[in-house]
C-alpha cells in the first residue's frame, strides 16, 4: 500500500460524509459526520465560539483511510475535564497556553472512539504520522479526551510521553436482568422500596412519560424540547451551548440515533429528556423541564433509559458526566482516562505531578463509591 498522507482539513464538510462514516459505523453517533456537521453548521462549533475545526485525516492515493476529530482551542469551555488551573500557572509564568490542541467531541462527554481507521491501516504507524500536527507545530499542548480504554493504550505505545489523567462517571450496565422488574430484583430492598417510590411520585403528580424515536419527533416536540433544554441553563444565568439548529440538524440528519423522552401532563409536554444511541449503549445528553415536579429527573433522566435499553436490547447506558446520586440508582463508578502531551518540559513536570497526586483521589473515590453501590451481595 501507498503511504499515509496526512491532510488537515478545516470544517468537515469538505470531507464526503459516506467516506468518513464508513470508517466511523454505526457504533458512536457522536464521531458520525452528521453530528459534528451539526455542531459546525450550527456556528456551536466554529472559530467564532473559540473551537477552530482542524480535523486530522490520513489518505492512501484517493482514499480515505484514518480520521481524527482536532480542534484548535482559544479556552477550555465545553470539554468536561478541567484544565484551567495549568492555563492559569502557565500564563502566570508568562507563557501561552492558546491556543492547545485537542481531540473530542465537543460538548460531549462521552466515552467512545476518537481515531478512526480502515482494518487494512498499521494503528501505531498512523498514530505516529498524527502525532506531527501538534509534536511539529506552535500549539502548547495537544489533549485526547474521553477515549475508549483500548484507544488510549494504544496512543500511549506510540507516544509513551503522553500525560495519562484519570476520571470517573457512572454508567449503568446489564447483567442479564432481563426487563425493569429483573433490575429492581438485584438491588437491596431499600433500594427497590425507594425506586418504587419515586416511580409512583411521578405518576401521582398526573405526569406520564412517553419515548419518541426517530421519524416520531417532529419539529415541534423538538421545539419544545429545546426550550426545556434552555430553561436548565437559563436556570445557572446563562444560555446553552448549544441552540435550536443544531438539534434541528440532528432530527433531519441522524434521526435513528435520537431517542426523545417527554414527560406530559394533562396530554401536554412540560419536560424532556433527550438521548443519542449507538448500536449497543444509550447515551443520555440534555434535559429540561417547565414545571417543579417531584422525582420527575430520575424517571426521565434514568429510569426511562433502563426501561428502553432493556427493551432494545443495549448493554450499557451512559447518562452523562457527574451526579453521585446516580450510584444509589444502579449506576457504577468507571474510570476514565484522558491522554496530555504537554510541550514545554517545565510545565510538563508540573502537569505530571498534578495527576500523580488527582489519581490517588480518584482511586480512593472509586473505591468508596463501589461500596455504596445498592446491589444486593450474595
Amino acid at each position: 500500500m501507498s503511504e499515509l498522507v496526512m491532510s488537515e482539513v478545516s470544517a468537515i464538510e469538505a470531507v464526503p460524509a459516506a467516506a468518513w462514516n464508513a470508517l466511523v459505523g454505526d457504533d458512536h453517533p457522536f464521531l458520525r459526520h452528521e453530528f459534528l456537521h451539526a455542531l459546525e453548521a450550527s456556528g456551536a462549533a466554529s472559530p467564532a465560539t473559540g473551537w477552530v475545526p482542524c480535523h486530522l485525516t490520513l489518505w492512501q492515493g484517493e482514499a480515505l483511510v484514518g480520521i481524527l476529530p482536532h480542534y484548535h482551542k482559544h479556552h477550555s469551555y465545553g470539554e468536561y475535564v478541567f484544565d484551567w488551573g495549568w492555563a492559569d500557572a502557565w500564563e502566570r509564568a508568562g507563557g501561552d497556553y492558546y491556543p492547545k490542541g485537542l481531540s473530542a467531541i465537543p460538548f460531549t462527554p462521552a466515552p467512545g472512539p476518537r481515531l478512526a481507521l480502515a482494518p487494512h491501516v498499521d494503528p501505531l504507524a498512523a498514530r505516529r504520522r498524527l502525532a506531527r500536527a501538534w509534536e511539529a507545530g506552535e500549539l502548547s499542548s495537544w489533549h485526547l479526551l474521553f477515549a475508549e480504554v483500548d484507544e488510549v493504550a494504544a496512543w500511549r505505545e506510540a507516544r509513551p510521553n503522553l500525560l495519562a489523567r484519570q476520571g470517573v462517571q457512572f454508567q449503568w450496565q446489564d447483567r442479564g436482568y432481563g426487563d425493569f422488574a429483573g433490575f429492581l430484583a438485584a438491588l437491596t430492598a431499600k433500594r427497590r422500596k425507594a425506586i418504587r417510590r419515586e416511580r409512583r411520585l411521578v405518576a401521582e403528580q398526573g405526569l406520564t412519560l412517553h419515548r419518541l424515536e426517530g421519524a416520531a419527533i417532529d419539529a415541534a416536540a423538538m421545539a419544545h424540547f429545546f426550550r426545556c433544554y434552555e430553561i436548565t441553563y437559563l436556570e445557572r444565568g446563562r444560555h446553552g451551548y448549544l441552540g435550536l439548529d443544531f438539534f434541528e440538524r440532528l432530527r433531519r440528519t441522524l434521526p435513528e440515533s435520537l431517542l426523545l423522552i417527554q414527560a406530559r401532563l394533562e396530554g401536554r409536554p412540560v419536560a424532556a429528556a433527550l438521548c443519542l444511541q449507538g448500536s449497543n449503549t444509550l447515551y443520555g445528553r440534555y434535559w429540561g423541564s417547565e414545571v417543579a415536579a417531584d422525582c420527575l429527573h430520575f424517571e426521565a433522566c434514568y429510569y426511562q433509559g433502563i426501561e428502553h435499553c432493556l427493551a432494545r436490547g443495549l448493554t450499557r447506558f451512559d447518562p452523562g458526566t457527574q451526579g453521585e446520586h446516580k450510584l444509589a440508582r444502579g449506576f457504577a463508578p468507571q474510570r476514565l482516562t484522558s491522554l496530555h502531551h504537554i510541550a514545554d518540559a517545565r510545565l510538563r513536570d508540573g502537569v505530571a505531578r498534578f495527576c500523580a497526586e488527582e489519581r490517588r483521589h480518584v482511586e480512593a473515590y472509586v473505591a468508596a463509591a463501589e461500596a455504596a453501590l445498592p446491589f444486593r451481595r450474595n
